[in-house]
């Protein structure tokens, strides 16, 4: 964990992602990145020099059966006030429209809900688990499928939602 957080202080400072009293919600979606970086932003935040709130966000896409108890737990360890958003992704997709290929769609509705929910929780950022792989894997399926050198961006502000997007573990290999 000390790699990791060195990766993501490095990213922090070198892309002035956290500034003095931002509140951050980490999208975290019970898998092994997001968790990751819920547990070193909660260990920044103990020493980092610009102080910021940290909560953390799943949205619930309305599959049944769905447990969200050990990301709870997780949180109530490190601290970290935890929300679930809830939606009717899975329904609009697969019982309303029907979908074929409901990855695009999907993944759009959900950082929808995510930032909607985090505005309305006042965050002013949303920190989201990509590392270096990500951007790795981005830059060549734009190469190959769009013709075009580019990828995401460490720090992107999202006029729509006035929230700051953020990867701080964009230098974690």
């Amino acid at each position: 964990m000390k790699r990791v957080l060195s990766h993501v202080r490095r990213a922090v400072d070198d892309y002035s992602m956290i500034k003095e009293g931002d509140k951050v919600a980490v999208g975290v979606s019970a898998g092994k990145d997001s968790l990751t970086l819920l547990c070193a932003l909660a260990e920044l935040r103990r020493f980092y020099p610009n102080k910021f709130e940290l909560i953390a966000i799943t949205v619930d896409m309305g599959f049944e059966g769905t447990d969200f108890s050990s990301i709870q737990a997780l949180c109530d360890e490190l601290g970290v006030e935890y929300h679930i958003i809830e939606t009717q992704i899975s329904k609009v997709i697969f019982d309303v429209r029907k979908e074929k290929n409901p990855c695009s769609l999907c993944a759009k509705m959900r950082r929808g809900a995510l930032y909607s929910g985090a505005r309305a929780l006042g965050c002013t950022s949303v920190a989201l688990g990509h590392h270096f792989d990500d951007v790795v894997e981005t830059f060549m399926l734009n190469l190959f499928y769009e013709g075009r050198i580019g990828c995401f961006q460490p720090v992107t502000y999202l006029t729509k939602t006035e929230i700051t997007l953020i990867r701080p573990m964009i230098l974690c290999p």
